[in-house]
């Protein structure tokens, strides 16, 4: 299966460069995603069997004074790249987010729960899911949450790098979601991308981490994986206002790509474990 992947230094390419480094990679350089036609020239001069979208805007709070450049990124480049896919009859699989819904209630959100974002950067991400269907080819959005790895700029970085440093730590103890290894998505999407190349269905599904649980308890275990004392205390979302609604429900109900895919959810205590001894100094 020849695979061809837009992004090369954000956390899911980074992974897929792991398990796939026969895939070419594009980056900014060689398809700009903030000039579409250049995402679709670079599918329709390929020899790809499949295409990976594993590039977007994802600076939420950045999104929110930069809603049209956030907007090309993750709604008409995505739409371009899926159109050029369905040109040329191949699969083309893109990554989407919780950030389509509202965050309400407690019960995990179905791929078929209606769409409501709290912001621009959720705003964006939708258009790109609208853009991909629209293209009628054959398609996977998958939408994921709270990616961690050892790439990038990510939350487990963040309070390593923090927890270092302090002996205590703020952190919202409302917000409720999947931490999702990076890894875990990359592999997830190279065996749907080799499922879809072999007539398997597509679709809008989603993919995250388990079990449940918050930023703060999540916080917690990765100060006891990396040693660190550091104590967390929890606070609500109201006492850490950021230019950007966070969803209070990130819950994501992944058991169609379970049945689709045969993929199970990651356990996201394993792939912290993995990052953890990665990061270490």
């Amino acid at each position: 299966m020849k695979l061809l992947v837009f992004g090369k230094t954000g956390q899911v390419a980074r992974e897929l460069q792991r398990i796939a480094p026969d895939a070419i990679f594009l980056g900014r350089e060689d398809a700009d995603l903030l000039n579409p036609a250049t995402c679709a020239a670079a599918i329709t001069a390929s020899n790809a069997d499949a295409v990976i979208n594993a590039a977007a805007w994802t600076a939420v709070d950045k999104a929110e004074t930069e809603e049209p450049a956030a907007t090309t990124v993750n709604g008409e480049a995505p739409t371009a790249m899926a159109q050029a896919a369905a040109a040329r009859g191949i699969p083309f699989l893109h990554i989407s987010t919780d950030y389509v819904f509202d965050g309400t209630g407690s019960q995990p959100f179905t791929p078929d729960h209606p769409t409501a974002p709290l912001g621009a950067y959720g705003r964006s991400k939708l258009a790109g899911e609208i853009g991909v269907r629209a293209a009628n080819g054959p398609h996977l959005i998958l939408r994921t949450s709270w990616v961690v790895s050892a790439h990038g700029a990510n939350f487990v970085k963040t309070m390593l790098r923090l927890g270092r440093d302090r002996e205590t730590l703020n952190v919202v103890a409302d917000q409720i979601g999947g931490p999702t290894p990076a890894a875990a998505i990359a592999q997830a999407l190279v065996s749907a991308a080799r499922a879809m190349t072999q007539g398997a269905a597509g679709g809008t599904h989603h993919f995250s981490g388990q079990p449940d649980t918050s930023w703060t308890d999540f916080a917690r275990r990765i100060m006891a994986e990396a040693d660190l004392p550091c104590r967390i205390t929890d606070i609500p979302t109201a006492d850490y206002p950021t230019p950007a609604r966070r969803p209070l429900n990130s819950r994501l109900d992944c058991r169609a790509f379970t049945a689709a895919f045969g993929i199970p959810r990651p356990d996201w205590r394993d792939g912290l474990s993995v990052i953890v001894k990665e990061l270490r100094p």
